[in-house]
């Protein structure tokens, strides 16, 4: 059961002034207590509050009945006074209060990761946005363990801790995270600053400490600049868990990070970009989606689009991250692109009448709000103007802080410091779905720059001579009438990544620009070619064989570490699982190595041969070399550290040379969870029937951990096992459905990304829609339409 649209509108015209004080007894390691006092004003003598998949709930205080998953409650005055003690079980999907034991020393953790219908996993509430409220904390846990939380701890007798009440905030944004965690402390700003991690990971956490520090006050210290609202919270800790679902989550106060961020043998240079831009982006989210809420799932891109677009703005402007266009561009983007086109495609800002309930609000948690977004904002700064934009957020943030807010709030706030028609700029870009496409022809020596669409564009025009180099660059605006260029030997629109649009350069400039790719100084301007080359694969504009001969030319001499991240893992996802028939796989995944060879080969800098070997590692079908890799000859200036260990052996899975008593032998020598994972998704690989039925059997049993269902999925699918695996993808076709609606909550999101990894033929896509045409969890069914329509475009 999911709060419908209606059923929260109700409740919030009805019930305000809402406190909570909690308690949480994790002293046993069977289920949990939950010790709830909930205040409120109501003036209806009915509501609800939400508590799922209690074993004991005792209410007191009101008239009340339970069904698994809310608490009615009748008999209600004008003000309520609500005790409710509950008996709930831990969870290992993330979802709830999630457990786990490091099998590295057997210390067991616990979080409670909250975010859309899970607050109500751990104790009752009114889960909706718009129903904020205060919450005071009191947890019991064992006196050796690490509690956080959102508010600062404020008294300690042994196994109790109280926290300091926090402003009002929305349950989705309740957090614990409780164990012997290792801490790294200080203070900045007048307030306690902290990153944790679990005790297995205290070297490198003191190890990354410096580094983490320093962008942390970089960034915080920017936002601070950046906001006329203060910093609303008490305290800054941020906590590499385990078990999160999410990459990282926004809790005010303590932040939350999948701890898979800090790796055991530290992280590459492109590894530490990304966290720098988590980082910065949960960052923002102090103030986008907690300072000011929005107030029904339609305006997500309120607090995601946002959060995106800062982060990687601070994390360039303060964090030292240098071209973190040129990440987002060739990283993210491309994804965007793709979902604009597919059937689920949506506003970025929807009506809110087309969100009727979390279950529908859950998919919409992609590409769009996130990548989109970002890019639609940085199109409204450019048309803008920074000071304006900014002057316009502070406006909205100052009218709206801790409360909630709408897209018509923040287009009034944005209308109150300029005289441009903001009002019309969101009917063009935020409430219209795909995207135009910038033309570029040649007319009497002229380049003609061109738009099909309707969106007014802001944009970079770069012009180059016939050696690249920059002749020009001149930002314009691009309506119904085309502008000119004079002259010129090559033309790259967009080159700044001002605007959200398809490039299509005329031909004699895509023929310049692909042949001298890697000569070009740019990186974000590389980042645009890139990606214009996958669109053009997606369009069915450049096949496959011509996509990998461009890579072979230039991606071995790509500088930049984000580039060659992101497309290395466009050709192995996007390019090798649609757009390869699987007749043709083997030699493509041969041909992509051959990629990677060069690229390590070629490079002197230690990064980026880190960034090549582990490619090259798991593509490589020379089991020779990838064995002599594992004996002690690693390729010059690489460490066989265990994130490329584990790829090897993964890779030497899939080809049948690894069994399971030695992936059994290497993961007890290593014994990290990374291994653990490691272990799961290289027997998954191996290609045999009985391999494949142990990784089903993971996938789908009730028992497995988020982490163990992730890691099957990834192992199970290959794209050169294609005729082993089709038992298992009619399985998955057949039993799916069944599965997402006997498992609730994340469980759905898990099995909808385990859709088969490969080229699937008409036949199993035809089954795949068959079986759409029946009843198919909302979760499930965007997940599984999202890839078919993918699959279909890929052929045309």
């Amino acid at each position: 059961m999911t709060l419908t649209l209606d059923e929260a509108r109700s409740r919030a015209a009805s019930i305000r002034d809402v406190a909570y004080e909690l308690e949480l007894d994790l002293t046993s390691r069977e289920t949990f207590e939950c010790r709830a006092r909930v205040r409120f004003a109501s003036d209806r003598p009915t509501t609800f509050l939400e508590l799922r998949h209690a074993e004991r709930v005792e209410v007191t205080g009101a008239e009340a009945s339970y069904d698994g998953a809310r608490v009615h409650l009748g008999g209600l005055e004008r003000r309520n006074d609500v005790r409710i003690v509950a008996r709930l079980p831990y969870v290992t999907d993330g979802e709830g209060l999630h457990t786990h034991t490091d099998p590295v020393d057997g210390e067991t953790y616990v979080g409670a990761y909250c975010g859309l219908d899970v607050a109500q996993r751990v104790f009752p509430c009114f889960d909706q946005n718009d129903l904020k409220a205060p919450i005071r904390l009191r947890v019991r846990a064992p006196e050796a363990w690490t509690v956080l939380a959102n508010g600062r701890l404020t008294a300690r007798q042994g196994e109790v801790r109280d926290f300091a009440e926090t402003p009002p905030l929305p349950p989705a944004l309740f957090v614990v995270a409780a164990g012997p965690f290792a801490s790294q402390r200080w203070e900045h700003a007048g307030r306690p600053f902290g990153w944790h991690a679990s005790a297995s990971l205290a070297g490198a956490l003191r190890r990354e400490a410096p580094w983490l520090r320093r962008i942390t006050e970089a960034g915080f210290d920017h936002f601070t600049r950046l906001f006329t609202e203060p910093y609303p919270f008490d305290s800054y800790d941020q906590v590499f868990v385990p078990g999160l679902n999410w990459v990282a989550q926004e809790q005010p106060g303590c932040v939350i990070h999948r701890e898979e961020l800090l790796p055991l043998d530290g992280p590459t240079r492109a590894e530490q970009r990304f966290l720098a831009t988590v980082v910065a982006h949960e960052m923002a989210h102090m103030w986008f989606g907690d300072l000011a809420t929005m107030t029904w799932w339609e305006d997500t891109w309120l607090q995601e689009s946002f959060a995106d677009y800062l982060g990687y703005r601070v994390a360039e402007q303060a964090m030292g991250v240098d071209s973190a266009l040129a990440d987002f561009t060739v990283g993210s983007l491309p994804g965007a692109y793709l979902a604009d086109q597919r059937r689920s495609t949506h506003p970025v800002a929807m009506r809110t009448e087309d969100v009727p309930d979390v279950a529908v609000a859950v998919g919409n948690f992609d590409s769009l709000s996130y990548a989109k977004g970002n890019a639609l904002l940085r199109q409204l700064v450019a048309w803008l103007g920074d000071d304006d934009f900014l002057a316009g957020v502070n406006v909205y943030l100052a009218r709206h802080r801790l409360g909630n807010a709408t897209l018509a709030d923040f287009v009034a706030a944005l209308g109150s410091v300029t005289d441009r028609d903001v009002a019309g700029w969101v009917r063009s870009w935020l409430r219209t779905t795909g995207f135009d496409t910038i033309r570029v022809t040649r007319d009497a020596g002229d380049l003609v720059v061109t738009r099909d669409g309707s969106r007014p564009h802001r944009l970079r025009l770069t012009s180059y001579d016939d050696a690249l180099g920059v002749t020009g660059s001149t930002l314009v605006d691009l309506r119904d009438e085309p502008v000119r260029v004079p002259g010129g030997a090559t033309l790259l629109p967009n080159a700044g990544g001002e605007t959200y649009a398809r490039v299509r350069p005329d031909a004699a400039s895509w023929s310049a620009l692909t042949a001298g790719l890697s000569g070009l100084a740019d990186p974000t301007a590389r980042a645009i070619v890139w990606t214009t080359a996958f669109d053009l694969v997606e369009c069915g504009e450049l096949d496959a064989a011509a996509m990998l001969d461009l890579a072979a030319r230039h991606l071995p001499a790509e500088a930049h570490a984000g580039t060659v991240v992101s497309t290395v893992t466009w050709l192995q996802s996007s390019l090798l699982q649609r757009h390869v028939r699987s007749a043709d796989a083997g030699q493509a995944v041969r041909r992509l190595a051959s990629i990677c060879r060069a690229g390590l080969t070629g490079t002197t800098d230690p990064e980026l041969a880190v960034t090549w070997a582990r490619a090259l590692g798991s593509a490589s079908a020379d089991a020779d070399e990838l064995e002599s890799w594992l004996a002690g000859g690693a390729p010059p200036r690489v460490d066989l550290d265990p994130t490329l260990r584990w790829r090897v052996l993964r890779r030497l899975a899939a080809l049948g040379r690894v069994d399971a008593d030695r992936l059994a032998a290497e993961r007890a020598s290593d014994g990290s969870q990374a291994a653990v994972i490691g272990e799961i998704t290289a027997l998954a690989a191996r290609p045999d029937p009985e391999a494949k039925a142990q990784a089903w059997t993971h996938l789908t049993e009730g028992r497995a951990s988020n982490r163990v269902v992730g890691a099957s999925a990834v192992g199970l699918w290959d794209v050169e096992q294609a005729e082993l695996l089709a038992p298992w993808v009619e399985l998955y076709a057949a039993q799916g459905p069944l599965l997402a609606r006997t498992r609730e909550g994340s469980y759905g999101q898990l099995l909808g990304q385990a859709f088969p990894q490969l080229w699937l033929t008409d036949a199993q896509l035809a089954r795949f829609e068959e079986v759409l045409a029946g009843d198919v969890p909302t979760v499930l069914r965007r997940a599984w339409e999202d890839r078919i329509d993918d699959a279909r475009r890929a052929r045309g």
